[in-house]
């Protein structure tokens, strides 16, 4: 007998539909699996055997084909365990006739029956969904992942026993009951708050500017200054992911498998810290699939590069292209993919390789040769794409006893949030969402400068020989630092304080 059910496979970040059909023939006992699957779909021979049997039904004693169609798309990852045991109780009739192709099932099975969460069911339910399927059996640890998702009933189950008993109308799985993502949002607080920061004014607004603008951030500073957790309150006083950001970052993340079981989907922006001994592939992605790397991972949030020059040269050039495009695309042998990477960076390093160069409390003890031969690690074409770049030193001890509270990170998210309003609505026609992403003619037409304003932006340029890469950062950032205030027109102002962002690379670079 013959039977078909619909599964799901992964390509990229996007699902696309797999008919699993069994035939169960007559003749010697064996299970083969065809489709072009790969070595964990294979295994899954042993899996589905096991897990049949001690769910308490039969395995048959016959010749089984499962065929995974198309065939000529690679079938990677366990998420097929649970059609390929359903289609095979259906061929055996230990299942009613019935139409399973309006089903969607997904789940890896453990030998004793139970169903394992799966990377990759948010991208999988999306693609299902947006095929007109309705309905969804998966594993419990994957529901809260696919709970925004309107449209679609959920059944989460925990073992294969339970699955066979709701299509046989014998114990029905409760529906999960979908939740709209503004509750999601609305119980959600900060990992680390602005108002846990002491002192740092000037960093503290830098930040702010950064989040308003979405701007690249570098910081540079003593050790122990507080760079780390500066950066780490920045998803803090983000805007909050929108519904369609949300389900772009969960996609990202659930076929990366860093979604922990049972999680649902990301309301805050992502924080990606690679350590510096990171590999070029680890960064930008890579594998013999193609997973997505750290700048993926940071897609819509923040990647955080601590010790900056530390990363090698190769993988720090190879962030030019993302920081340019949003977009990685990763070439293997046995996979292709294209992610998305719209990310802010933000980055932080010590002034010479002890850490303690122009500090007013330690004095440095590395020779100038040593100074430039560290400094000189960061090329000029990734500093050119860095458009905030500020000091922090230490805080002083009577910073750090002061009674009165620091601003919290809601006081500055409501600012950033209205800075941020004010863009979408200028750039709506524009293709574009914040300054950061504004190109040379957005930026002639929405980044008017007063007279006084043009020339003191000439002198800066003659004065600082910035390239016109750093021009018309320099330009963006003033745009933000106006927004922030609400002013319609660049001010002298605006630019003397975006020019001050830009004063670091003079100073360590030139």
């Amino acid at each position: 007998m013959l039977a078909r059910t619909l599964g799901y496979g992964l390509s990229g970040v996007n699902g696309f539909a797999v008919t699993v059909e069994v035939y169960a023939a007559n003749g010697l006992p064996a299970l083969e699996i065809i489709g072009l699957p790969d070595a964990s779909v294979k295994e899954s021979r042993d899996r589905v055997s096991a897990a049949i049997s001690n769910a308490g039904f039969a395995m048959p004693i016959a010749r089984l084909t499962v065929n995974l169609a198309p065939a000529d798309v690679k079938k990677e990852g366990p998420a097929f365990d649970l059609p390929i045991a359903v289609s095979i109780l259906a061929a055996t009739r230990q299942l009613p006739e019935q139409d399973m192709s309006r089903i969607l099932m997904i789940g890896e099975l453990s030998l004793d029956g139970s169903l394992h969460a799966v990377r990759g069911a948010l991208p999988m339910v999306i693609g299902a969904h947006e095929s007109g399927i309705e309905d969804v059996i998966l594993p419990a640890g994957n529901a809260e992942e696919v709970a925004c998702i309107q449209g679609i009933r959920v059944y989460p189950a925990h073992s294969l026993q339970e699955v066979v008993y709701h299509l046989r109308g014998k114990e029905h799985i409760p529906v999960q009951i979908q939740r709209t993502y503004q509750e999601i949002v609305n119980n959600t607080k900060p990992a680390v708050d602005m108002s846990q920061v002491q002192g740092q004014l000037g960093a503290r607004r830098a930040l702010e500017v950064a989040a308003a603008g979405g701007h690249n951030m570098l910081m540079i500073g003593v050790p122990g200054s507080g760079k780390t957790m500066l950066a780490r309150c920045l998803p803090g006083i983000l805007p909050p992911l929108t519904f369609e950001e949300a389900l772009e970052t969960t996609r990202i993340h659930s076929i990366a498998g860093k979604l922990q079981p049972g999680a649902g989907l990301m309301v805050t922006r992502p924080f990606s810290a690679p350590h510096h001994s990171a590999s070029v592939a680890s960064l930008i992605g890579g594998g013999t699939n193609a997973m997505p790397g750290a700048v993926s991972l940071s897609h819509n949030g923040v990647l955080f590069l601590d010790e900056l020059p530390e990363f090698s040269k190769q993988a720090l050039e190879a962030l030019r292209q993302p920081l340019e495009d949003g977009i990685v695309s990763v070439t293997r042998v046995h996979n292709q993919a294209q992610y998305q990477s719209s990310f802010m960076l933000v980055a932080s390093m010590n002034p010479c390789p002890c850490g303690y160069f122009g500090s007013k409390t330690r004095k440095c003890r590395c020779s100038q040769h040593e100074i430039r031969r560290y400094l000189d690690r960061i090329s000029g074409p990734l500093l050119d794409r860095i458009d905030i770049q500020i000091e922090v030193d230490a805080v002083p001890v009577k910073e750090i006893n002061q009674d009165s509270p620091a601003e919290s990170s809601a006081e500055v998210a409501r600012r950033v949030r209205k800075a941020r309003e004010l863009q979408q609505e200028r750039y709506r026609g524009d293709g574009i969402h914040c300054n950061a992403q504004l190109d040379a003619r957005l930026s002639k037409k929405y980044c008017p400068l007063s007279q006084e304003a043009t020339a003191i932006m000439h002198l800066a340029v003659d004065r600082m020989g910035m390239s016109m890469r750093a021009y018309g950062r320099v330009l963006k950032v003033a745009r933000t630092i106006a927004d922030l205030r609400g002013g319609e027109t660049i001010t002298t102002d605006d630019v003397a304080e975006a020019i001050q962002f830009r004063e670091l690379d003079q100073k360590y670079w030139h």
